[in-house]
């Protein structure tokens, strides 16, 4: 049994005008998905303007649980190996992250995942996805 996946700290992402909200909320453990005000889908990646519609769009509280839709295990790219992978929130958007808090010989296509954020490098948290 492999150990469990732990990050070090990613490095810091950028704040900008449009994701403030996002990076503040993460800081309270909270995850944000951008939803239109005319079409009323949600995107990820997050933007200003609706990809399905050029609506306008606000920040909406996730329920922050999902499903693999995808992954990868990287053994042999640094001191640790890693997961990346993207996962399908319940609200509908897929979104490419990192698994962690788990026996990365364990992850599984379909597999139920919560939220967690982990720490940035002078940063806000970023979202990472655990086993729930």
């Amino acid at each position: 049994m492999t150990t469990p996946y732990v990050p070090s700290p990613f490095k810091a992402p950028d704040e900008l005008p449009d994701n403030t909200a996002f990076w503040q909320a993460a800081r309270e453990g909270q995850l944000l998905v951008r939803h239109c005000k005319s079409c009323g889908k949600p995107h990820w990646y997050p933007r200003v303007l609706c990809p399905f519609c050029m609506g306008e769009t606000e920040w909406k509280s996730a329920s922050g649980f999902g499903e693999i839709y995808s992954f990868s295990i990287t053994r042999r790219a640094g001191p640790n190996p890693f997961c990346i992978a993207y996962v399908k929130l319940d609200e509908g958007v897929t979104m490419m992250t990192h698994i962690v808090d788990t026996d990365l010989d364990s992850v599984r296509i379909g597999q139920r995942v919560k939220v967690r954020f982990a720490d940035s490098e002078g940063g806000p948290p970023v979202p990472v996805f655990a086993p729930v």
